[in-house]
């Protein structure tokens, strides 16, 4: 059985080769360690091997982590999770990135609760690629009037779009996703270009992160390739 250590290079080399070969800069991607149901051991695991950015969905289990891991220094926390509008307080403290935020009001209380001495929250408005019933997140319609409402907010930095396309669709059609949403945010950097940084798009996980990288990814949420497939729901 390979180690977390050994699966972290192996992902690491795979972002190196799509990058290369997307031709782009080598430091252009990073790896978002997709943590959720992850044990703070596999997690320390995974921070001596070099991997720092790690992704959370579920929020009290993120503090436990933290709250375990709060010896090591240099953890990079993103909450990539659905947010409820009563755990904004403790997600804009407690994180330095946010992936899915997909409404006014979520980012306007971020905005609030993020404290002032702390550095610009980093968000990434959440889109319904595919406009799946069962996923969260804005349509491509509606990113021009959230960014413009958004982009005004302080103590945030607009950061770009995050998508999680459905992965049942034919190869195709989910590279005309990934497609969709490096196009959605090039025409959000044309329409507000003072709204924020607008450099980010975060997609691709462990089955298409080649494609994901080949269509524009800065952020690849990767996690059974690193940690192994999660244990069966009993």
């Amino acid at each position: 059985m390979s180690s977390i250590a050994d699966n972290i290079g192996s992902v690491t080399r795979r972002i190196q080769k799509a990058t290369l070969r997307a031709g782009r800069a080598s430091d252009s991607v990073r790896l978002l360690a997709v943590s959720k149901t992850r044990t703070a051991n596999e997690l320390r695991e995974a921070v001596a091997a070099g991997q720092t950015a790690f992704g959370e969905n579920y929020l009290q289990e993120a503090l436990d982590k933290q709250a375990a891991l709060a010896d090591l220094e240099g953890i990079d926390w993103h909450f990539i999770g659905p947010i409820q509008s009563n755990k904004t307080r403790q997600i804009a403290t407690g994180f330095a990135w946010v992936h899915s935020v997909d409404r006014l009001k979520i980012a306007r209380r971020l905005s609030e609760q993020r404290d002032v001495h702390m550095p610009p929250l980093n968000i990434c408005l959440q889109v319904n690629i595919n406009e799946e019933d069962s996923k969260a997140g804005c349509t491509v319609a509606e990113l021009d009037g959230l960014v413009a409402e958004i982009g005004d907010l302080p103590n945030l930095a607009l950061r770009g779009l995050m998508a999680i396309p459905d992965p049942d669709q034919p190869e195709s059609a989910l590279r005309a996703s990934f497609r969709a949403l490096a196009n959605a945010l090039k025409s959000l950097r044309q329409n507000h270009p003072d709204a924020g940084p607008l450099d980010t798009l975060s997609m691709g996980m462990s089955g298409d992160l080649e494609m994901a990288i080949e269509e524009g990814a800065t952020w690849v949420r990767v996690g059974t390739a690193l940690f192994g497939r999660r244990p069966a729901k009993s």
